[in-house]
């Protein structure tokens, strides 16, 4: 799963490749903005945990869980 998150100030947005799913995005992203630590954390694909201030947010864009077909092939 792909997520985008926009940090305030910053022009460039951070690009995340995750194991969870949109579900546990959407969790996670809800814990981080109800809670008292301020911080949203999330570990990509190769073990690297990435934070960002919640008072930075920008925004957080999820993408799809499953990829397009892509070129002009199809099944039968």
């Amino acid at each position: 799963m792909e997520i985008k998150i926009g940090v305030r100030s910053v022009h460039r947005e951070l690009v995340v490749e995750t194991d969870l799913t949109a579900e546990q995005l959407e969790g996670e992203i809800s814990a981080a903005l109800s809670s008292g630590s301020g911080v949203f954390t999330i570990t990509d694909v190769n073990g690297r945990k990435i934070i960002v201030p919640v008072a930075s947010l920008g925004f957080i864009e999820i993408g799809e869980e499953e990829a397009r077909p892509v070129g002009f092939g199809g099944t039968l």
